[in-house]
């Protein structure tokens, strides 16, 4: 008789929870919000060179291919408004942590420099990397920020 009743009520439950797990699901696919929603303090380099300013200085950087694609070489042109001294670029995660990955820039005239990257992919599908460059104006330490999106196929509005 107990058995019965234990089997019964399992039964019960069992049905009870599949039905919770069942209504649950749906063939609709959520919506990704992160492709829906434009964050415009990322840079777009299809639109053209990304431009920073600090200490007096301005900063444009340029990446080709323009959707930054992962796992692929990179060229990266910056171009400063007036010499500086010992500058470093290096590029990382901005939200999550996907290594410090330095640049080589190569000093093409005095206020250009080019160099080259390679970052790898991230499962997310929304990746921002930032670029970090410092420099030194008149013995003073600086440095600028360029927030950029990897595997940008967003078409231009």
């Amino acid at each position: 008789m107990l058995r019965v009743k234990f089997t019964k009520y399992f039964s019960l439950y069992l049905l009870l929870i599949l039905a919770l797990f069942c209504s649950s699901c749906s063939q609709d696919a959520p919506e990704d919000v992160s492709k829906t929603i434009k964050d415009t303090s990322l840079c777009d380099f299809r639109v053209g060179k990304c431009t920073q300013s600090v200490a007096g200085v301005r900063f444009d950087l340029l990446v080709s291919p323009y959707n930054t694609p992962s796992e692929k070489p990179l060229t990266l042109e910056l171009i400063s408004s007036e010499a500086v001294n010992d500058l470093v670029m290096r590029v990382e995660g901005r939200d999550m942590f996907m290594g410090v990955i330095p640049v080589n820039l190569t000093k093409v005239d005095e206020n250009l420099y080019n160099g080259q990257l390679i970052y790898g992919s991230c499962s997310s599908n929304y990746m921002v990397w930032r670029a970090f460059v410092t420099f030194t104006k008149k013995g003073m330490q600086h440095a600028v920020m360029f927030d950029f999106l990897a595997d940008n196929e967003e078409s231009v509005d």
